[in-house]
């Protein structure tokens, strides 16, 4: 089964294009409460989305689900100098304006995504984003509560929040690993983490998406790193990118997915060792930028 892909824009011509090339979920962002304080100083973007862009995207969107990430729970109130609705308002606009699909950030508690389920209401898949070492401490209560549809492990913030020097470390050191099968013990569909264009980025997505089959893993977003839209205004140019992109992702799932049916475990075994010595000299060379 193919990694159900996830694109963030709230651009609907940029949407059309992602839906196209086979984006599975148009990735709308609107959350900003305490995300500035807590990912000070790293290279990440608030987008800062509204409902009228779920509105405009749910326009133009013909297959592809929209997946909106709403603030984490709250009550009406100004945060950052902005005043917000309560997270019962934003859910339910956010469906109203054509959320399929509701995604709760930075969660700590059985009762924040308690909330979020009785929020939605059974109207929108409730999608909660693990991120916080509390909520990995209670996986299992919260994987027990009813109407969870799928979970994501968000290993940038979860990387902060447990003093880990590079998000996928996450991954090599077996963190990732033991969520996922907890999460396969309450036969809840989960995913993890962001990967580029093949061969690029810190790591080359190429061993990430080896662990996402070796794992079972069956959801992915594609990170800035496969499209900088931001940095781009040539709509042929996004267009090639996402084709041949996804073109080559969905080329190599259909290799491993081969391997797996096969049973060819030693070969995601050597991908899983490449990939922690791969992330251990990355560790190695922010130490020592960060001692100079």
């Amino acid at each position: 089964m193919a990694l159900k892909l996830m694109y963030i824009t709230n651009k609907p011509d940029i949407a059309l294009i992602a839906e196209k090339a086979g984006v599975d979920y148009i990735f709308i962002d609107m959350e900003c409460i305490g995300k500035k304080q807590r990912q000070g100083g790293m290279d990440t973007v608030q987008c800062r989305h509204t409902i009228d862009d779920i509105k405009a995207i749910r326009s133009v969107i013909k297959k592809a689900h929209i997946m909106v990430r709403v603030n984490p729970i709250h009550e009406a109130g100004v945060y950052d100098g902005i005043h917000y609705n309560s997270s019962q308002e934003e859910i339910e606009q956010a469906i109203q304006a054509g959320a399929d699909i509701i995604m709760l950030p930075y969660f700590k508690s059985v009762e924040e995504v308690s909330q979020m389920i009785d929020h939605i209401g059974g109207r929108a898949k409730a999608f909660p984003l693990l991120e916080t070492p509390e909520a990995v401490e209670v996986i299992g209560d919260i994987l027990n509560l009813p109407g969870i549809d799928q979970i994501h492990v968000g290993i940038n913030d979860l990387s902060l929040g447990m003093n880990s020097g590079f998000m996928f470390g996450l991954l090599a050191d077996g963190t990732v690993e033991k969520i996922a099968d907890k999460c396969k013990e309450y036969h809840i569909p989960f995913g993890f983490g962001g990967i580029a264009s093949l061969g690029k980025g810190m790591l080359p997505a190429e061993y990430i998406i080896g662990e996402h089959y070796r794992m079972g893993s069956e959801f992915a977003i594609l990170s800035r790193s496969f499209c900088n839209c931001r940095r781009m205004t040539d709509l042929s140019e996004i267009e090639n990118i996402f084709t041949k992109g996804i073109q080559q992702i969905r080329t190599l799932e259909a290799e491993l997915s081969d391997r797996k049916a096969a049973g060819d475990e030693t070969y995601f075994q050597e991908n899983r060792k490449e990939l922690a010595r791969r992330v251990e000299l990355i560790q190695g060379q922010m130490k020592v930028r960060m001692e100079q």
